[in-house]
């Protein structure tokens, strides 16, 4: 587990804190990684290992055909088993790639939560995939009216360095509170309601 129970009870009630200044439907979810990348793996240790037998030729020679296979084989075993460790796999991905895949997630998650279907639209998700050290913050056209894109930026930036830090706990609750404090004047608490749970999602 990403956060122990306690944590994430910390990160509920920030929640819970969080709504008792705004109408804003806060729901937190934690993704230990946006996808597993099972291709590529296979795809780094498939090309290293074509390179194989062309490099003992060259540093080595003299050997067989049958030799060589062997080497390249057992190449393509080794690296495909060293490749699939997470966090040798994440690096041997590009990062634009890394943060598309969590950015489609985050938005699959949206829909999921039913963070669309709140009362005045005011649906807002605070979404972490560890991994990627991705961080996003969507929220529903009732609060966009109030607040462009470029007012979360410093929030995130915030964020993504307590994950780099291993700190996802303290980032949460720190990024619950900027955003409570930032939502309480343009969509401020009217009504006792609470339409979706306060709980972190955990994927």
């Amino acid at each position: 587990m990403l956060l122990t129970q306690q944590q994430q009870q910390q990160v509920a009630d920030a929640v819970t804190r969080a709504e008792q200044r705004t109408d804003a439907e806060i729901v937190t979810v934690l993704a230990p990684r946006a996808d597993d990348y099972t291709y590529i793996p296979l795809l780094w240790a498939s090309l290293i290992a074509l390179l194989v037998p062309g490099l003992v030729h060259f540093f080595i020679g003299g050997l067989e055909i049958y030799p060589l296979l062997m080497v390249q084989w057992a190449s393509f075993i080794f690296l495909s088993l060293i490749f699939r460790l997470p966090a040798i796999t994440t690096r041997l991905i590009p990062a634009r790639i890394r943060h598309w895949r969590a950015g489609n997630l985050a938005r699959r998650q949206f829909l999921e939560q039913n963070l669309h279907h709140t009362q005045g639209g005011t649906g807002v998700l605070i979404f972490v995939s560890e991994a990627e050290r991705y961080v996003e913050i969507l929220v529903d056209e009732g609060i966009s009216r109030h607040l462009d894109n470029g007012a979360w930026d410093t929030i995130v930036g915030d964020f993504i360095r307590r994950i780099s830090l291993g700190q996802t706990a303290e980032g949460f609750i720190a990024c619950i509170e900027a955003c409570a404090e930032l939502l309480a004047h343009p969509v401020p608490k009217t009504l006792p309601r609470n339409q979706l749970p306060n709980r972190l999602v955990m994927l």
